[in-house]
């Protein structure tokens, strides 16, 4: 016979996991898809109403007309590094940044929105310098012939075929692309993308001796967590072992698309135009120790409830709808537990991710640090992928009015493209990438002369001796 706790833990278990996976899914949406959703299950679900007068979701109090709340959007104590974070259900963005923006007439050079662009659009244009006329239209045949996840579908030899051109012209052209952002892309398989990769990261930081092997010789090993056998396979203790898979998922991706985009299947899909971001910041006050104030944008926060009236009737329902009613309930109630969880993951993400790049969100590109959502999630105790859903197609303005994929927090070669772009701005006569590097080492940037070209390609800054035939034009 159960105990009184293993039939409370199996009647608990298919809410927990439809709890978890709504959780997820309203996570991933941006604000305006999240007011969609709403507005959906408002037309379809009896059991859910919008209230009359709009409560702050954190402190339940009333909330003014411009629905930002005087309490929790104000500090009890001004300290600098500490961000002011609330959530608020505004969506009227008229006058948004209010506290320190300014127009995109006075952002010279900068998006005020994201621009769309897809991946092989990406790509290209950053192969696009090191290639001559005839192999960009080759580059973009491969590159059109990628599949979701950034490998490619069509053997190289048809390629080669159908142009009438020989294959050592195409691989080098694909070794172009394999090391374009993101890295391992074009490969036809995910165990070379990984090995590409690896080559690509062994220039600039130490990698397990043993790493190379383990994808050539252990890749269906690796994807079922067998160290064991992995480690008799390359004749390594189980130890050493366990510590190259976990580099291998640490820092590779064997699906590089997913890497780039932040999504598992959202790959080839253009990049949103954000006619309203999801998170806005602003400064407390315009001095640079002001804090900075973060507005989570969450549609109908502090509006939707389930219906008490209809709570009530559930329990006097007839036979005939009793079954239908309570479902709309346990939805009802379901969805409302999974927007506040979503709201307090946000809240908790923004908390750490604000702190971190308060420099970069202040005073511009050159000061991003580097993060991955596979730290911040270790520090928040959640898995990676909850980062990455939080953080996917989400949008943040910052104090300037300036627009940004939130994604763009974790651009880890920001800062050092911008020094590199300092330094090509600055030049007297065009510069090498042997000697850009040379000056980004003495800036404190270790990179080596094939990732300076690989950047200088994402600015779309042309090689040195395209430079100087242009100043001498």
């Amino acid at each position: 016979m159960q105990s009184q706790s293993q039939v409370i833990n199996h009647s608990l278990r298919p809410l927990t996991t439809a709890h978890l996976a709504q959780t997820m899914t309203l996570l991933e949406l941006t604000s305006v898809e999240l007011e969609q959703k709403i507005d959906a299950e408002l037309a379809a679900n009896p059991a859910l109403e919008l209230q009359e007068h709009a409560l702050c979701p954190q402190c339940q109090r009333r909330l003014p007309p411009s629905r930002v709340c005087p309490i929790c959007s104000r500090p009890a104590n001004v300290i600098a590094e500490q961000p002011i974070i609330f959530v608020s259900p505004r969506t009227d963005f008229t006058d948004y940044g209010s506290r320190g923006s300014i127009s995109s007439e006075e952002l010279p050079g900068e998006e005020w929105a994201a621009e769309s662009e897809d991946l092989p659009t990406y790509i290209l244009r950053q192969v696009a310098p090191e290639l001559n006329a005839e192999d960009r239209f080759l580059a973009a045949h491969i590159l059109t012939s990628l599949d979701d996840d950034g490998l490619l579908t069509v053997p190289l030899s048809e390629i080669a075929i159908y142009h009438r051109v020989r294959m050592a012209r195409l691989e080098n052209i694909l070794s172009i692309i394999q090391r374009a952002d993101p890295p391992g892309v074009g490969s036809p398989t995910p165990q070379q993308a990984l090995l590409v990769q690896l080559e690509i990261l062994e220039e600039t930081s130490d990698v397990p001796e043993m790493a190379a092997a383990a994808i050539q010789k252990g890749m269906d090993l690796l994807s079922r967590h067998a160290y064991m056998e992995l480690g008799k396979r390359l004749k390594i203790p189980t130890s050493e072992a366990q510590e190259v898979a976990r580099f291998i998922s640490d820092n590779l991706n064997p699906y590089p698309a997913r890497a780039h985009w932040g999504n598992v299947r959202h790959s080839t899909r253009s990049q949103p135009n954000y006619p309203s971001p999801d998170v806005v910041i602003s400064t407390l006050t315009h001095e640079s120790s002001s804090p900075l104030v973060v507005e989570i944008i969450s549609p109908y926060a502090g509006m939707l409830r389930v219906n008490p009236l209809f709570r009530e009737a559930v329990s006097h329902a007839p036979d005939s709808t009793a079954e239908k009613w309570q479902n709309d309930l346990d939805s009802a109630v379901l969805l409302v537990k999974c927007l506040q969880q979503r709201d307090h993951t946000l809240v908790r993400l923004m908390q750490q991710l604000v702190v971190i790049q308060r420099q970069f969100i202040i005073k511009g590109d050159a000061h991003l640090l580097p993060v991955t959502r596979a730290s911040l999630a270790e520090t928040l105790n959640v898995h990676e992928s909850t980062i990455s859903r939080a953080v996917s197609s989400k949008s943040v303005q910052l104090p300037n009015g300036r627009i940004i994929p939130m994604a763009r927090m974790f651009d880890r070669s920001l800062h050092v493209r911008t020094a590199l772009r300092q330094i090509v701005a600055g030049e007297r006569k065009p510069l090498s990438d042997t000697q850009i590097a040379r000056i980004l080492a003495e800036q404190g940037y270790d990179v080596a002369r094939r990732t300076v070209a690989k950047y200088r390609n994402m600015e779309g800054i042309l090689p040195a001796r395209l430079r100087a035939a242009s100043m001498k034009a």
